[in-house]
């Protein structure tokens, strides 16, 4: 079932996850690990995070460097697949810019719908390890505005291939990302909206956003997005903070600000512990107001772990 109507059958707010495919080395137990607290809330559908390869050059002597592409977790298609198969939850593989070909990235189309998997979300992706700004791949997409025209290209029967026309089309719904405090590349948050609605006119049915934990900043964004004729749902996305160490790096990593009132009960934390409480409380406070508003959808960024976010739904549902 597509995302979108799950969004528009709804009778209240949803609940959403997302999942990062674990390190390799690991195997599915992690998945099922990371799910399973979860299902008591009856998630409507789970994100499955794309990391791309990462470049390495190794030395071979006489000044010789030897390329190597090093992949570091498993594949996420294989993981909706399995998660749709196990669980019957629908699934939102994401699909990225950086490291595909159009041709690659057809491929991995074909190949999602085939597994009838009815959804992805189009991102442009980061850049790779020492890329200073994101590179795209030769014969590939510069921005998610591109790919996902060409999903929804797809999803009329444009093929890349002239001999290709006969081919059935598609048939997949398509997310988006959002930043209610700007994308970090963006000038300004008005110049963000306006790419924004491009992305939305080109096909995007629906919105996910960067996490954020000022609700009032989410607010005023989707409000502004609203004044610029941008209609399709737009669903908040959260993370409890759970250690000392995401104080630092989640605001610098992300672009985004925590609230004086949070940062304030934040300092006074010594230990992960504390952090995680405080986290998990203020998540709740976020979750019931966001609720009340009557948002579309709770969408959780996990990380793989589930304790805090299962700790703020018991407190809200």
């Amino acid at each position: 079932m597509k995302v979108i109507d799950h969004l528009r059958q709804a009778k209240g707010t949803l609940l959403s996850f997302e999942l990062l495919p674990p390190l390799k080395g690991k195997d599915i137990r992690s998945i099922y690990a990371a799910i399973d607290p979860l299902l008591e809330f009856k998630p409507s559908f789970i994100n499955v995070t794309y990391h791309r390869e990462e470049v390495v050059y190794k030395e071979r002597g006489h000044g010789l460097l030897q390329k190597i592409r090093v992949r570091k977790r498993p594949g996420t298609v294989g993981i909706c697949a399995m998660i749709k198969a196990k669980y019957n939850i629908d699934t939102v593989p994401h699909l990225i810019c950086g490291g595909f070909s159009k041709e690659d990235t057809e491929d991995a189309l074909i190949e999602l719908n085939f597994l009838g998997i009815d959804n992805v979300l189009a991102l442009r992706g980061d850049a790779t390890k020492g890329e200073a700004q994101f590179i795209p791949e030769r014969d590939g997409h510069a921005h998610a505005e591109d790919l996902i025209r060409q999903i929804a290209g797809l999803n009329r029967g444009k093929y890349l291939h002239e001999e290709e026309e006969e081919a059935a089309p598609t048939d997949l719904c398509v997310g988006a990302a959002c930043y209610p405090e700007k994308h970090p590349e963006a000038l300004n948050l008005s110049t963000d909206i306006a790419y924004l609605k491009r992305k939305v006119d080109a096909g995007a049915e629906y919105l996910v956003t960067q996490m954020f934990f000022d609700n009032t900043k989410y607010f005023e964004f989707v409000d502004r997005c609203r004044a610029e004729g941008i209609t399709v749902p737009i669903i908040p996305g959260m993370k409890p903070l759970t250690t000392r160490k995401h104080i630092a790096f989640i605001p610098k990593t992300f672009h985004l600000d925590l609230p004086v009132a949070f940062s304030n009960e934040l300092a006074k934390c010594r230990t992960d512990e504390e952090v995680k409480q405080v986290g998990i409380e203020w998540g709740i406070t976020q979750a019931r107001e966001l609720t009340a508003r009557g948002v579309p959808c709770l969408h959780f960024y996990t990380m793989g772990r589930s304790e805090a976010v299962q700790a703020i739904l018991r407190a809200v549902r």
